[in-house]
């Protein structure tokens, strides 16, 4: 409990994307990631940050009043006391709904039952590597992994993720594994009415997901 872990940052801002937009939160940003996505907009957190232990992790949570926290990266998986971390995040007040985001490339097992995991699959243009059209930097087993309450995100950078990303939902039959796909354009690759004009078209089984916070001017 006392190890630190690496942290880029903790703040409160709104919860732009998954089930729980709109929503305050209190994030805690790990430092750290294992892939570099071509549109990734928190290159800030590879390296560097303060070391942190977990019960000051907790008393800052605490003090934000808040009752929705989400674990962040970078990509948190890769340090070992995330799951740790998590558990204390879920103890600190009977009414605490705790998120943590992973690119989906560490066993997501070590997730505390309870917590909500909000899972990317990386599409093609995301340029960290494919084999013949599928993800390489993917933990294919974790889509066995997936408990009733996690949400599994696609980001869509042109009309070409977006069709695979369909034929993945379809094929694995994603939907029926968790509480909701998500599909997130990427900003200045894709227009929000594109994307929710695919979907409509497509009836795939899954969301338009926008970043909420920067649509508010938030970070």
């Amino acid at each position: 409990m006392n190890d630190p872990l690496q942290i880029c940052e903790t703040f409160v801002s709104i919860q732009g994307e998954s089930t729980f937009a709109g929503r305050p939160c209190f994030f805690i940003r790990l430092t750290g990631c294992n892939l570099r996505c071509s549109y990734c907009d928190t290159t800030y957190a590879f390296d560097g940050g303060t070391p942190k232990t977990i019960p000051q992790l907790v008393d800052e949570f605490r003090a934000s009043g808040l009752t929705l926290v989400e674990v962040t990266g970078g990509e948190p998986l890769i340090q070992s006391g995330t799951p740790a971390l998590l558990k204390a995040l879920q103890a600190a007040r009977p009414d605490a709904v705790v998120l943590v985001e992973t690119n989906g490339s560490r066993d997501i097992s070590v997730i505390p039952p309870g917590v909500i995991a909000i899972m990317d699959i990386k599409c093609p243009a995301s340029g960290v590597g494919r084999t013949s059209g599928a993800g390489a930097a993917f933990d294919w087993q974790n889509l066995e992994r997936l408990r009733p309450q996690d949400e599994v995100k696609f980001v869509i950078s042109d009309r070409a993720d977006f069709d695979w990303a369909v034929r993945m939902v379809n094929e694995h039959a994603i939907a029926s594994k968790c509480q909701a796909v998500l599909f997130s354009p990427v900003s200045g690759r894709v227009e929000p009415v594109a994307l929710a004009q695919w979907l409509l078209a497509s009836r795939v089984s899954a969301r338009l997901n926008l970043q909420l916070h920067k649509l508010a001017g938030l970070r």
